[in-house]
């Protein structure tokens, strides 16, 4: 076996991290665990090639900064604001966290998504949540590719 088991990775962090951000349901859960599949086949920290993108999730400093600027900050009474901010360590800047804490990096994952103006796909369906990856985490740009990941979801589902 290479990387994380994905079953103890959705059931031991996924699902009670996105529980916590009040922001869970088995779609979320789902497509939060085949992201870190399709991103980091859940065992890379830091993106493979030299990129800037950290943790489980891939995600870059960039976008992690912009949901704390242009989203979080405008919500500090909500609950997945609060979730999120109680899954902080104090020891180090939070982009830094995406790489050594499972929590935080799950849960800025799911923020990543709970932007996104379409609604979550079935949860049950590989190709709808890769698709669903590809338009609204990796982008247009990014290399996913919807069809071929769906198989890493649908892993994810299995779990």
């Amino acid at each position: 076996m290479t990387g994380m088991d994905i079953g103890q990775l959705k059931h031991l962090v996924v699902a009670p991290t996105l529980e916590a951000l009040t922001l869970s349901g088995t779609a979320a859960i789902n497509l939060v665990t085949g992201t870190a599949l399709a991103e980091s086949n859940a065992a890379y920290l830091i993106q493979q090639g030299g990129g800037p993108a950290l943790g489980l999730w891939q995600m870059e400093p960039a976008t992690h900064d912009d949901c704390w600027t242009n989203f979080l900050r405008y919500w500090p009474d909500a609950n997945y604001t609060k979730a999120v901010t109680a899954m902080l360590g104090s020891d180090i800047p939070r982009v830094q966290q995406l790489v050594s804490n499972l929590r935080y990096a799950c849960a800025m994952a799911r923020l990543r998504y709970f932007r996104a103006p379409d609604p979550l796909p079935a949860p049950q369906d590989p190709l709808a949540l890769s698709r669903y990856h590809k338009a609204w985490y990796n982008t247009a740009l990014g290399a996913a590719d919807a069809t071929v990941n769906a198989a890493l979801f649908a892993r994810a589902i299995a779990a």
